[in-house]
């Protein structure tokens, strides 16, 4: 236990029902967790700050302001896995919950065999770098070829020719510094490096949920290849894509709703895509 516990880190449990906060607890103990337990919202943000946690269960009806305004507040600050667990089964709650950046939304009575499955499915999900690593690291920059129908690949950009220096009087001007960018795909101005785990328009940083990212990652890596909301829930799930298993019609509106919020943050609609196209009734690819 102690190894693992090394490995997954801490967890913070948000929740006022005493049975249900120690069930949680006792599921995350067994998975590996040190947990930190709190009975309201306040408390909750409080310890997320704090302890700086991997993983974060908030309940939704909670003392003070709720487990969404919670989970807004924590976002501002915390790349945390966040899961909603309540006892509330209205569609509305859960989209309110994906809109305010929790990554899974789980119903009250849960079974721990789900609750630690969908932990460690979430786990094999990078959390995001901070800014300035592989970004700023020398290297060429890399632009994504897209073919219709093919798998894109990868190739480096070509150098510009260099441009003669500019003479004066005194002699040849120095150079500029150069301005090194790296990402691994590019379409349109968007540019996505997956080290990083950043994104940027037009070498403006866009920041991006850890969902948002790795959707926008499957649709730049397949470029006008469609990807049903299936296959994104198993990209997700860090499945292969052919394995078949079974998805959700919950999990397919909550692909809808992540891809919903992904095109608000790059500052388009479905309506005039972009980047992000849907193809009505199959799913979604980049845009031509």
């Amino acid at each position: 236990m102690g190894a693992w516990m090394v490995e997954r880190g801490i967890a913070v449990v948000v929740e006022d029902d005493d049975d249900v906060r120690t069930s949680l607890t006792e599921v995350l103990q067994q998975s590996g967790f040190a947990v930190h337990a709190t009975t309201s919202s306040l408390d909750g943000v409080e310890a997320v700050r704090e302890h700086n946690p991997v993983t974060v269960t908030m309940d939704v009806g909670l003392p003070g302001f709720d487990g969404i305004e919670a989970s807004r507040r924590i976002r501002t600050f915390s790349d945390a896995y966040l899961i909603i667990v309540t006892g509330r089964v209205e569609e509305a709650d859960a989209l309110m919950g994906f809109e305010a950046g929790a990554d899974d939304y789980l119903t009250k009575p849960f079974r721990p065999r789900e609750l630690r499955a969908r932990i460690a499915a979430m786990l094999r999900r990078p959390r995001s770098l901070n800014a300035g690593s592989a970004e700023s690291a020398p290297g060429p920059r890399l632009r994504s070829v897209h073919q219709p129908g093919q798998q894109p690949s990868t190739l480096p950009a070509p150098a510009p020719a260099p441009a003669p220096a500019p003479v004066t009087a005194a002699g040849p001007l120095p150079e500029p510094q150069a301005t090194i960018v790296r990402c691994d795909f590019e379409h349109k101005g968007l540019t996505l490096h997956e080290g990083s785990r950043s994104v940027a328009i037009n070498g403006e940083p866009v920041e991006l949920t850890r969902t948002q990212f790795d959707l926008l990652l499957v649709l730049m890596e397949n470029g006008r290849v469609v990807q049903t909301k299936a296959d994104l829930v198993r990209r997700l799930r860090n499945e292969p894509y052919n394995t078949g298993s079974y998805v959700s019609t919950g999990e397919e509106r909550a692909v809808e709703v992540h891809l919903g919020n992904l095109r608000k943050r790059l500052g388009e609609t479905s309506r005039a895509p972009r980047w992000v196209e849907t193809v009505r009734g199959v799913g979604y690819r980049l845009a031509p």
